[in-house]
This record gives C-alpha cells, structure tokens and sequence, in this order.
C-alpha cells in the first residue's frame, strides 16, 4: 500500500513561468483548463452522474471550454478515462493518519473496506461490472492504471501479512505463503466491490482463525 496512494501531479516551473507571458483572458483560461481541473471536472461527472457521464465533451462543457481544449491534454477518451481511474484511486485510498493500519491485516482489511465503502458513495458505478466494461479493450490506459492499482494494493497485503507481529509463526510455509494469502483476501476484496457489499466482518473472520 505505501504512500503510493497517490501524490497529487506538481505542475512544472517552466509551465507556471509561461503563465506570466499570457494575456489576462488567456491567463484565466489555461487556469480553468489544467490538467487538475479537468480530472476534477470527470470525477464531478461520476459522482453525480455515474461512469458513463464522462466524454470529452461533457467535460469540455463541464470546463466552459471547447472540446478541441481537452484534446490538448488528452488525444482520446481512453486517455482521459485513464489519468481519471487513477485520480479517483487516488482520492479513495489517501494516505491514513494511523500508520498502524499497515501493520496489522485486521486493521488494513478494515480500513480496505471503509475507503471502498466512501468510494462506491463518492463514485456511483465505479466498481460495478458496468464500470469495468472497459476493461474487455486490452489497450486502454484505463486497464493499465486499473492493474497498477490492484498491483498496489495486493504487494501491499503481502507486505503487511510478512510484517504482522500478532501472526502466529506457525502459519505460513512454502505451501502456503504470504502471497497466496494476500492473493485470497484480494480476491474476496474484488468480490465485495462487485456487489458493493461492504461489510468486512466475514473477511476479518477469516483472519482472525487463520492468522491469529
């Protein structure tokens, strides 16, 4: 899990420096027109309208500007569709205050399905299979910021189930390592958020007989 959920994008010097050069009315509109406010534009979609109300001209209308504006940044929907999954993972699984939530399985299965829980209310649609739908495209930059994501969290899981004090020692062998335990607890996580079923306490019980 680390800090890598997620470092919000830094502008870059030279960008802001060129900002100087503009006219007002050019000023304010690359403002309205940043990377950042478009992917807040997409997520604003979402939440009020569900997954298939982002197009690059809903969220050209969105930002007041044309569509031919969004192309600057994004040359495909696919493109913006990527960089919003992954703003949207971003803002579900920021960094906790506790850092005791990555050092205990129980507590990191409870929060897990806490931010998932905010994010199904945040973010209609989102982990539905409709949302996946996408998904079927093998070259959508979606899948890959998607896949990164879930590479995240399970590398994250397997980190926490090696680093657990309260593991009884006895648990895991060749046989049954870390890994494949961090692979089931995943795997129940994924089915949760298809039924958006958000009740940890079967999950915890399962860790509680086979860890602890």
């Amino acid at each position: 899990m680390n800090s890598v959920y997620f470092q919000n994008e830094q502008r870059s010097f030279n960008k802001a420096n060129k900002f100087h050069t503009l006219k007002r009315s050019e000023f304010m509109n690359h403002l309205a027109t940043s990377k950042e406010d478009i992917l807040a534009a997409s997520r604003a979609l979402i939440k009020e309208n569900g997954w298939t109300a982002v197009s690059i001209r809903a969220v050209a209308s969105r930002c007041s500007v044309s569509a031919g504006t969004i192309y600057n940044y994004y040359e495909a929907k696919s493109d913006l569709l990527g960089d919003t999954i992954e703003s949207i993972w971003r803002e579900i699984f920021f960094q906790p205050e506790d850092e005791q939530v990555f050092k205990d399985a129980a507590a990191c299965i409870s929060w897990i399905y806490k931010r998932l829980e905010y994010g199904n209310e945040q973010f209609p649609g989102f982990f539905s299979l409709h949302s996946f739908g996408f998904m079927k495209d093998e070259k959508t930059d979606g899948k890959k910021k998607m896949l990164q994501t879930w590479g995240h969290i399970l590398n994250g899981l397997c980190n926490i189930l090696k680093n657990d004090p309260k593991i009884r020692s006895d648990v895991f062998d060749q046989q049954f390592t870390e890994k494949q335990f961090a692979d089931i607890l995943f795997s129940l996580i994924l089915v949760s958020m298809i039924r958006q079923d958000y009740d940890p306490s079967p999950v915890l019980t399962l860790i509680h007989k086979t860890l602890y």
